[in-house]
């Protein structure tokens, strides 16, 4: 079982602020001196600590990463262009420019995972040479709100600012918590989550929740040539499996991965695994 103190420990490296043409800034924390480096992209409504333990393994393992705050999100900012999956994925592309990455391992998790795969299809020139490969985990490529009650629910509270005022009463954030996690979650990833997600200013996050569902890049994936590695656990109610099918399905160089009896929060759930489709997809 992890404990609340590992779940919330800091990320030790060389921390940074780095300025985007919009002036947003970006908060960022390299970690490693490995020969490959893995940038890892978080979810929505968390920030880069939610890597903490994979980060650790990594190091272990001989790779340099590269964690950040998504714009909004944590100690980043949000600059002249304001929130969109436009802006969001344009920040991984000045990222990769900033730090002079190459062969350069994108993971993304949830919104992560659905901005890098935009900034991947905005930016085919930056595919193979700085990006060789990308892990995508409990992800979609838009359309959330598909076949899927819970999004549909939850996404209008969050928007409103209802749900942030519910899952401060213990059994409600117990339960929010759960729809994010798989079989028999750990209760201290169920205490760990509510908290979090309350840290972030959701009012103005909106207009990446509207994307979720009015943007599809479905058609598009085709034209990501790297190879992927797309995760998912086969209890995630927030991206379903079938978002995994029609990933895999339309990109021509992945590999799925199923995660048995696990959620949404594969980083915390099952770090075990997205460690092994990195070491996959290192080529």
């Amino acid at each position: 079982m992890y404990q609340q103190f590992q779940l919330s420990k800091p990320i030790e490296g060389q921390e940074e602020l780095v300025e985007m043409p919009d002036g947003t800034l970006i908060h960022t924390i390299t970690s490693g001196k490995g020969k490959t480096t893995i940038l890892l992209a978080h979810g929505y409504g968390f920030t880069h600590l939610e890597w903490n333990i994979i980060v650790e393994e990594l190091i272990k393992l001989n790779y340099k990463t590269i964690v950040f705050d998504q714009r909004g999100h944590g100690k980043s900012t949000i600059g002249k262009n304001g929130i969109s999956s436009e802006s969001m994925a344009s920040d991984y592309k000045n990222l990769i420019e900033y730090f002079h990455l190459e062969n350069c391992i994108l993971v993304g998790h949830s919104m992560g995972g659905f901005l890098a795969m935009k900034f991947l299809l905005d930016n085919p020139e930056m595919q193979h040479k700085q990006i060789k490969s990308s892990v995508l985990m409990a992800t979609f490529a838009g359309d959330v709100n598909k076949n899927n009650f819970q999004n549909r629910l939850q996404i209008p509270l969050i928007k409103t600012g209802i749900l942030q005022k519910l899952i401060k009463w213990k059994p409600i954030g117990e339960q929010f918590s759960k729809t994010l996690l798989g079989e028999n979650p750990d209760p201290e990833i169920i205490n760990w989550i509510p908290g979090e997600f309350l840290k972030q200013d959701h009012s103005k996050l909106v207009p990446i929740l509207k994307a979720f569902g009015e943007e599809s890049y479905y058609d598009r994936l085709k034209n990501i040539g790297v190879p992927c590695a797309v995760v998912i656990g086969d209890r995630d109610a927030t991206t379903p499996p079938f978002h995994t099918n029609d990933i895999v399905k339309n990109i021509p160089n992945a590999t799925r991965i199923d995660v048995i009896g696990k959620g949404h929060c594969l980083n915390v759930e099952a770090p075990e695994e997205i460690i092994k489709a990195i070491k996959l997809v290192d080529i």
